[in-house]
């Protein structure tokens, strides 16, 4: 028999059977179960117990979708915001400054001047 492991959700086919098999426990007459887990009321109140989780699950995952939506926008926001920045930063102190270089970037004067290579003559 393989090992039940109880941390990993139930198929929906396996759910879909058991709600099935719940309602079809309504045509067996004179049913006496011997466990209590196993009586119509418990089987019932388990069975709504499980609707109302599911309901709560989907509320969060919707609530936890529309926070990540939002979170998202407030950074693009906070980064299109550094951009325009750093950009009236270059153009208020100019592209070698020690204003723009304290914001991210590199001073024009660091870069190197570009070097003219000899061609090489075909014979």
């Amino acid at each position: 028999m393989p090992i039940v492991n109880i941390t990993r959700r139930l198929p929906v086919k396996t759910v879909s059977a058991d709600i099935d098999a719940l309602n079809g426990l309504g045509t067996v007459e004179s049913y006496l179960p011997v466990r209590s887990d196993a009586t119509p009321q418990a089987l019932k109140a388990s069975y709504e117990t499980m609707l109302a989780m599911q309901q709560k699950e989907t509320e969060l995952e919707v609530t936890l979708k529309a926070a990540t939506d939002a979170a998202r926008q407030a950074e693009w926001d906070f980064h299109n915001s550094i951009l325009a920045m750093k950009e009236a930063v270059r153009a208020q102190f100019g592209p070698d400054s020690n204003a723009a270089q304290s914001v991210g970037y590199k001073k024009k004067s660091e870069y190197k001047r570009p070097r003219r290579t000899a061609k090489v003559k075909a014979m």
